[in-house]
């Protein structure tokens, strides 16, 4: 296999099968082009045949991240998603941070068939609308407005539809009667600069690489074939990723100036197989099962597909035989989203060993049954991910440097009232001795990049830290395969120091929340790239700044030292004294100093908010929870750090307002209970049975038994949260609460899940996660141990999780608190699997 097959192993192209004919006029426009038969509008608001749905602005640009690449008008093709944002742009490329419209209205008309979205660009005074409808061969897409285009926008604004560059590698196309090869890595054409700059700088003019009226996109390729005819004006094919990794190859047509009516008029083909119908998956854990446990695997299937066929269980030898131990048709469990659902149940099968599960001719990868099955699907969280994200240091792994000494001119006051684009705000004072946009000694020391990108937001920070310790403190691993020198700065992976790494990861993580209380006397949101340029950067953390301390006078020293945000919130700070005092006791016994300060300020801290008015400005996701929530963890870490009464007596009086968030608060009520009254017991009781009411209503609306969240965030975060509290639960209630819970969080996020079965874990499990966004998005590989969000359900009904694409950040973004909560989870379950050990 070729090193680009490799690469891209996952998209190999389908073998050729009956197709319905596909006319590839390279010059006639009035030649139609044969496409999905019988494209209609659907009960489902889009317009769908079997094997394509085309949706029209089902689903709106992100607003927290801006384009997600989930929006506009958009194509599922094969159970693929190849399209997306169909709309009006001001760029042939446009990047995340681009303009975008507004959506002003979305009207469905059954009666004549068609879609219909009003959209503006209000600072350029122009409003249009979207008009889709089906067609003999495909749709129809039309650009009207009743109003000339705007002269600011003659020459800017283009229809644009985007098609995913990975479901088109090793591709072909033709433009009218040139022939051409997709491109698998960008390689322009790029014009002169122009006076107009990007949202990240730029002002390289983007060249199409394509031009013509008649676009076919992979005509060799029936699963992929589209056909793109424009009415008049040209087709103009970009490769987006001239600009920016995460661009998509774009189609675009200028709209003309001086005319109402009819801008812009596509005719859209998608090729769809005669009969086709997408493989059954057959979800199950990649990391295997437990002997005398629950062994249960959720085959999906295309409701096409008529009965479930029978499942076999198969045990593979050692000389690669395979011999059936179980044979039966799964049990119908019903429909999800769009798929029909089956539950195999194999748990009687109990003799360790390698199986693989298999229908319809679609067999798994090998799985074991194992009574040690989690035992090791922690470490390489511990020993390669939290290593890798680590700021501050040099991060080392035999030859290879993961980056270099990242972020040593850590960092500026951000300017009062300062909004960034990432989420963070200034608010109305620095809350800090110092003068916007002057240098803030002490603050580049410890930490861990937030996610794919190199921010340290604090709330991050302290819960990944929070983590740590309740999985030391519980099943305390003293597992040493790193080597942290604080000393130095250096990290070398895979080499022991004689110190559990997880105390190591502990002190790193307590470090930067202590630098905060020296410097400010309270937290702060965190420290971001300064701007665009910064923050996009990919790759090495080391080469991201200078490491100098930026010179306002000297006008060859680079501003690229990053904001720190220092508003005071109360959120925060309570949040950050929890970490702090739960630290103190970790760290007890091996660095008492560090102990000892972390414990008195996080009693200063207690102090301080007790004798202020709460500051609670709130901006995004980085100024704090709840502060009651955040006030009800602190004093029961503070608890027990301390045992000082005062605690146990701030948790019973913050009781009937955490009541009410039950869900985000169980655990640390019953990590309380054994340091407070039996009243108190009965109210946690109380609430508890209540939460599981409902949680068993959220998790039975699906085959998995977990909740699936529906945003622009996949929900692996809440899967592991929600296992977690149920570990909690059912150590202080075994009468009410099961075990089983724990366990299928992490069957799931080990492969039980929809849309595919691989883990979600990197490198854990036969199959997992090989293409993920970390700050190696676009090397498409990933970090061994990173967790990403997952299953990403689009409106209406599509569970997607990119296997072959990195920059999907909703699915594919490793967050480094995430790690953290997976540590614990995993060891809860093994506890629970193999208890006195």
């Amino acid at each position: 296999m070729t090193p680009l097959r490799k690469r891209f192993a996952s998209i190999r192209r389908q073998p050729s099968v009956a197709v319905l004919a596909v006319l590839l006029s390279a010059i006639a426009l009035r030649t139609p082009a044969v496409a999905a038969p019988g494209l209609a509008l659907s009960e489902r608001d889009c317009f769908s045949t079997r094997g394509l749905d085309l949706l029209v602005f089902n689903n709106w640009y992100d607003g927290a991240f801006s384009d997600a690449k989930i929006a506009g008008i958009e194509l599922i093709h094969h159970d693929v998603r190849t399209a997306t944002n169909g709309d009006v742009r001001l760029s042939a490329t446009p990047e995340q941070w681009d303009t975008l419209p507004e959506m002003r209205e979305r009207v469905v008309d059954r009666e004549r068939g068609t879609i219909v979205v009003t959209l503006a660009y209000p600072e350029f005074g122009f409003t249009y609308r979207l008009e889709v409808n089906a067609r003999e061969g495909g749709a129809a897409i039309r650009v009207v407005s009743d109003q000339p285009l705007p002269e600011a926008l003659v020459g800017r604004a283009g229809f644009n539809l985007e098609f995913l560059p990975s479901a088109y590698f090793e591709r072909t196309f033709y433009m009218d009667e040139t022939s051409g090869v997709l491109p698998v890595y960008p390689s322009g054409p790029s014009g002169p600069p122009t006076a107009e700059r990007s949202a990240t700088g730029a002002s390289t003019a983007r060249e199409p690489f394509a031009r013509g009226r008649v676009l076919t996109l992979a005509p060799e390729d029936p699963q992929r074939r589209v056909q793109i005819r424009t009415r008049e004006g040209e087709l103009a094919l970009y490769d987006g990723r001239n600009q920016a990794q995460n661009g998509w190859y774009v189609v675009r047509t200028l709209l003309p100036g001086g005319r109402t009516g009819t801008l812009v008029e596509w005719e859209l083909s998608a090729n769809t197989i005669a009969g086709w119908t997408r493989p059954p998956m057959i979800a199950h854990s990649q990391v295997g099962y437990h002997p005398d446990r629950r062994k249960v695997a959720v085959v999906e299937r295309d409701p096409a597909e008529g009965e479930a066929a029978p499942v076999r269980l198969l045990r593979v030898s050692a000389d690669g035989t395979f011999t059936t131990v179980l044979e039966r048709k799964p049990e119908p469990w019903g429909v999800y989203l769009r798929y029909h659902y089956d539950v195999f149940d194999f748990g009687e099968v109990r003799e360790p060993g390698l199986y693989v599960l298999e229908t319809r001719g679609e067999r798994t990868a090998a799985f074991r049954i194992a009574r040690d099955v989690y035992a090791s699907a922690w470490q390489p969280t511990l020993d390669v991910f939290l290593p890798v994200q680590m700021d501050h240091m040099f991060v080392n792994e035999a030859y290879r440097v993961w980056h270099g000494l990242s972020h040593m001119d850590d960092a500026r006051q951000a300017p009062p009232g300062h909004v960034h684009f990432d989420l963070y705000a200034q608010g109305p004072e620095t809350d800090s001795p110092f003068a916007a946009g002057e240098h803030i000694p002490g603050l580049n020391i410890g930490g861990w990049y937030d996610a794919g990108d190199f921010d340290l937001r604090t709330q991050t920070q302290y819960a990944l830290v929070m983590s740590l310790v309740h999985t030391w403190e519980t099943f305390r691993p003293e597992r040493d395969e790193t080597t942290i020198d604080q000393r130095r700065r250096h990290v070398e992976l895979h080499q022991a120091d004689g110190v559990p790494d997880m105390l190591q990861q502990i002190e790193h993580g307590t470090l930067f929340l202590l630098a905060q209380q020296k410097v400010f006397g309270h937290a702060i949101p965190g420290v971001v790239a300064p701007d665009l340029g910064q923050y996009t950067h990919l790759g090495d953390g080391g080469s991201k700044t200078d490491n100098r301390i930026h010179d306002p006078s000297d006008p060859d020293s680079p501003a690229d030292d990053r904001w720190a945000f220092t508003t005071g919130t109360t959120a925060l700070n309570y949040g950050s004294a929890a970490a702090l005092a739960a630290a103190s006791r970790a760290l007890r016994g091996w660095r008492d100093e560090l102990a000892a300060e972390c414990l008195a300020h996080a009693e200063r801290v207690w102090a301080f908010e007790k004798g202020r008015e709460p500051n609670l400005f709130r901006h995004g996701n980085t100024t704090g929870g709840h502060p009651a929530d955040e006030e009800f963890r602190a004093a029961l870490e503070l608890l027990l750090a301390t045992g000082k009464h005062e605690y146990a007596q701030r948790l019973g009086g913050l009781w009937p307002e955490i009541e009410s968030r039950f869900a985000f608060n169980a655990v640390t009520a019953v990590r309380a209970l054994p340091h407070m009254d039996e009243g108190f017991r009965a109210k946690v009781r109380s609430a508890a049975l209540a939460f599981r009411e409902q949680s068993v209503a959220g998790s039975a609306e699906n085959p998995f038994g977990v909740p699936i969240t529906r945003g622009g965030w996949a929900g692996n975060g809440l899967i592991v949260a929600t296992g977690i509290t149920r570990y909690h639960l059912h150590r202080a209630f075994p009468e009410d609460f099961d075990d089983e819970g724990v366990l299928r969080s992490l069957e799931y996020l080990h492969g039980c899940h929809p849309a595919s079965n691989l883990s979600f874990v990197s490198a854990v499990g036969t199959r997992s996660k090989m293409v993920a966004y970390g700050m190696n998005r676009a090397d498409y590989s990933y970090i061994a141990g990173g967790i990403v969000p997952g299953v990403l359900v689009l409106k209406p009904d599509f569970p997607e999780n990119k296997e072959d694409w990195p920059f999907l950040w909703g699915e594919n973004e490793y967050v480094v608190n995430l790690g953290g909560s997976y540590l614990f989870l995993v060891h809860a379950a093994d506890s629970l699997l193999q208890p006195g050990e």
